[in-house]
């Protein structure tokens, strides 16, 4: 009896614990899932090149907070751009490098919190350089015919390119063979060096100081390079101190530093004139005519750049921060530039070049230019034959990709400071111009084909014709030797000048004729453009931009070789 009341008992338990029709129970109610429609768009599917960025989206129903953070911020920092949209900056790394970016939706309402993890990679910075010649077609010529293919990856070539910027200012500032090959070794072969003669603004610059300079000097040669070089006396500017010296005294410092600049010819880039006012860029002046108008204002800067023409040896240029300056001094106008016949003779006119500290800073690169006298176009015509380089200084509209090919193209752009202004070089970076600036900065030498005589016979002259394009934005500018050299089998070279300067060399397309007249039936022709000066230096020789041509232990590059 006991037995049969329990069961109906539990059978009534049973059915009071369970849930009305469609209703679940308590048992298997589950939490509300997270938000559906949480995403992120706008992931990149493939990996990220250095330097770009690029925007992440997210799109949810919920309304709470949003947390976001790179496991990697020093490859690729992320930053709020605007409600929900997420900026991705991407810098260089070393190597390929994965990174993760996670976004963390906060709990609101009905939806808990959400945790969303999106990946892509980051591509180390590229330095290879994009074919710069351009697909034209030559007819054949008369002989034998060598082809060439043009190289790829960067060039270490001298007198041209990004500099490393040091300044000077007292003996144990100077600069080291060790710095020198460290950054040669790096890709760099042109130096900033800026003296500072701040402790000699009322009398002789000291003898430590001078010897200073050159063991600078020194320390160039024994690494490779070469210097783009500045005095000046204040490295800043207020209306309390004097920015310059009397111009007596600027002059009998120049007269000073003439036997140094003598003896170092050779490592010695250009020369800018410096001297005046802050930086020694011409414009906050105590004593050489704040704003000049009249020739009488001009005369004092005209004094010094006589005398540093005369300073110089007469293979150097000297630059000038402005075309107004040369046009003013020199009463010139558009119609009195430079041209191929009264270029590299010599004259004063042929020697003064310019560089630009504002490069792409404002419709004016701040004050470089004035608009109204056709200064742009003197300096467009002048850099044809003279040296033009300097730095950025700042963001604007006149220094995108576009623009500043353009103006490096039109005024003929041989170097640029590796480190500022980093803003504008960052843009090309993520731009994509980046590499291009740097491997046309100055010359850029690609070898097309050649032709030699098919009557080639050993102690008669062999006709040789070369055909090459420059795709940098200049002409190697100063004295450069063109030799052909026929090397034997046994090692013994002779060589036979070319007969073309390669400072007439301008951007595009050459057909360089000579000869050369073999003493062996085998052997290889090279090409040397050495630097009359360091003649034994191959650091200091010309490389064409071609695969398997140069040789940088002997500085040659072949043209070819009959066996």
């Amino acid at each position: 009896m006991k037995r049969w009341l329990f069961c109906p008992l539990v059978l009534l338990g049973l059915m009071a614990c369970s849930s009305p029709a469609g209703q679940d129970s308590p048992v298997d109610k589950q939490t509300t899932p997270p938000d559906p429609e949480f995403t992120v768009s706008g992931v990149p599917e493939e990996a990220v090149k250095a330097y770009e960025s690029f925007i992440l989206t997210v799109s949810s129903q919920s309304k709470g907070g949003i947390d976001f953070k790179s496991d990697r911020p020093d490859v690729a920092a992320i930053a709020l751009a605007a409600r929900r949209q997420y900026k991705v900056s991407v810098k260089a790394p070393a190597q390929e490098t994965p990174v993760t970016i996670t976004f963390v939706q906060a709990a609101q309402g009905e939806y808990p919190e959400v945790r969303k993890e999106v990946r892509f990679t980051v591509l180390p910075e590229s330095t290879e350089v994009g074919p710069t010649v351009p697909s034209e077609h030559h007819p054949d010529l008369e002989g034998v015919k060598v082809v060439f293919t043009e190289s790829t990856a960067p060039l270490v070539n001298p007198e041209r390119g990004h500099y490393r910027a040091r300044n000077i200012y007292h003996p144990s500032d100077e600069l080291k063979a060790s710095e020198v090959k460290a950054q040669r070794m790096a890709g760099y072969t042109l130096w900033y060096l800026g003296f500072y003669l701040t402790d000699f603004m009322e009398g002789n610059i000291s003898s430590d100081f001078l010897d200073t300079f050159q063991a600078s000097m020194d320390a160039l040669r024994e690494g490779g390079a070469k210097c783009v070089l500045r005095f000046a006396y204040r490295d800043y500017h207020n209306d309390k101190d004097e920015m310059d010296p009397d111009v007596e005294i600027v002059l009998h410092h120049v007269e000073q530093l003439k036997p140094l600049l003598q003896r170092n010819e050779d490592v010695i880039f250009v020369l800018q004139a410096g001297f005046v006012g802050a930086w020694g860029e011409w414009y906050y002046t105590s004593h050489f005519g704040f704003n000049p108008r009249t020739d009488a204002d001009y005369l004092p800067r005209k004094r010094l750049t006589d005398a540093l023409l005369d300073a110089l040896p007469i293979s150097r240029q000297v630059q000038l921060r402005t075309p107004q300056f040369k046009m003013r001094m020199f009463g010139l106008s558009v119609q009195d530039t430079l041209t191929a016949a009264t270029s590299h003779d010599g004259s004063p006119l042929s020697r003064l070049a310019g560089h630009n500290d504002c490069f792409g800073a404002s419709e004016t690169d701040y004050g470089t230019f004035d608009n109204e006298t056709k200064d742009r176009e003197f300096w467009k015509a002048e850099t044809r034959y003279t040296i033009m380089g300097g730095e950025t200084c700042g963001l604007s509209d006149y220094c995108t990709c576009t623009a500043s090919l353009k103006d490096m193209a039109d005024y003929h752009w041989t170097y640029l400071n590796k480190d500022y202004h980093s803003d504008v070089l960052n843009r090309w970076k993520s731009s994509g111009c980046y590499n291009e600036v740097v491997s046309r900065l100055g010359y850029r030498l690609v070898m097309t084909d050649l032709f030699y005589a098919r009557d080639f016979t050993v102690g008669k002259p062999c006709s040789v014709t070369l055909r090459f394009y420059n795709t940098g934005f200049a002409a190697p500018m100063n004295p450069r030797d063109a030799i052909l050299v026929w090397e034997t089998p046994d090692g013994e070279r002779v060589e036979t000048p070319l007969g073309s300067d390669p400072r007439t060399w301008q951007p595009g397309y050459h057909t360089v004729a000579g000869n050369f007249t073999p003493s062996t039936s085998k052997g290889t022709l090279y090409l040397k453009l050495s630097d009359p000066l360091l003649r034994e230096r191959p650091e200091y020789c010309i490389a064409l931009a071609n695969e398997q041509v140069f040789d940088p232990g002997t500085g040659l590059n072949k043209l070819f070789e009959i066996q």
